[in-house]
């Protein structure tokens, strides 16, 4: 199986607007949202980014859609940095790689309705005569569960349900024809009825669309579900990357324990030893040297604040950040 796409040491920094003597000043403050992350997704595969608020997931999946800038490093598809691509190619790019926003009301327009939202980017790309592009509409409509397509195509945002609004994101994105698609939290917006059938479309799609996903995350279990490997974010940084059954069977990194300890079980009288960490995820202007994790940590050592701990392979594939055993 091929490489889809990849991402090579990405940093991102956001410069923090400070006074008039910070403008002078040699060390500028800025927040460190992603930290020299690592990773590649095959063709056909579902890698899952999962971690709480604040990590740098959705920053990540931006990164790699090139819908912001990266302060250093590289993203790869089929081979090509698309960093460096110019304008052309990279509208062409990103009619192969869309994104699936987390609040499909703020990401509709209130002003154009579901059939000219879907067909707006068959516009900016100019696909097809626009006899085409409405059937190529409403065709992925009636493939996402907008049924009856006619009917809704004249609909407003305001006029459906939450469900049918994240259908809307999810056909928009797909009109176009990608390979790679970001959702990122495509559900967290949804009803907790209406969950389980997004994640449940979205799995279909896949199969029959041959997409690639990278699905952002910070519900493990939502991960456990539709993706192959999981790769869990802290505060800027991979700390954990396996395939979907090995994290969940043996997980090695304490926040990765910590996260999957937080699932809840479908069993009231259940009782698991839960290791949770203490305190709120550190400020990530000023992250904590050495692990990041470490303030944390119910098992830190001493030396667990020397130096920023390597993605290491504890077992075939599996890649962990953490210096204990």
């Amino acid at each position: 199986m091929s490489t889809l796409i990849q991402a090579v040491d990405l940093v991102k920094e956001f410069p923090v607007r400070g006074s008039l003597f910070d403008a002078f000043s040699l060390h500028r403050a800025a927040v460190h949202a992603v930290d020299k992350v690592s990773f590649s997704i095959d063709e056909g595969e579902v890698l899952g980014l999962a971690g709480e608020s604040g990590s740098g997931k959705s920053t990540t999946g931006r990164l790699l859609l090139r819908l912001i800038q990266p302060s250093s490093g590289r993203v790869e598809y089929r081979g090509r940095d698309i960093i460096s691509l110019g304008t052309r190619e990279l509208a062409a790019f990103r009619a192969n790689a869309q994104i699936v926003f987390q609040d499909p009301n703020s990401s509709l327009s209130p002003r154009m309705s579901v059939g000219q939202a879907i067909t707006h980017p068959l516009q900016i790309h100019r696909i097809g005569t626009a006899a085409q592009q409405k059937e190529r509409v409403l065709d992925i409509m009636e493939k996402v569960g907008l049924s009856p397509a006619g009917f809704l195509y004249r609909k407003y945002p305001h006029q459906l349900s939450g469900g049918q609004s994240q259908r809307v994101v999810i056909a928009r994105a797909l009109v176009t024809r990608p390979d790679f698609l970001v959702a990122d939290e495509p559900i967290a917006m949804a009803d907790v009825s209406v969950r389980a059938l997004i994640l449940q479309l979205m799995k279909q799609l896949k199969d029959e669309m041959g997409l690639t996903y990278l699905f952002i995350t910070h519900d493990l279990a939502t991960a456990k579900y539709l993706c192959d490997r999981v790769a869990v974010m802290y505060l800027g940084r991979i700390v954990e990357l396996a395939r979907r059954d090995e994290l969940f069977g043996r997980p090695h990194h304490p926040y990765t324990k910590a996260l999957l300890a937080a699932v809840p079980v479908p069993d009231p009288k259940a009782r698991r030893e839960k290791n949770l960490p203490h305190g709120e995820i550190p400020s990530a202007i000023d992250p904590p040297a050495g692990c990041h994790f470490h303030p944390r940590c119910p098992f830190a050592v001493a030396k667990c604040k020397e130096g920023r701990p390597p993605l290491r392979e504890v077992s075939p594939g599996h890649l962990s950040a953490c210096i204990l055993d």
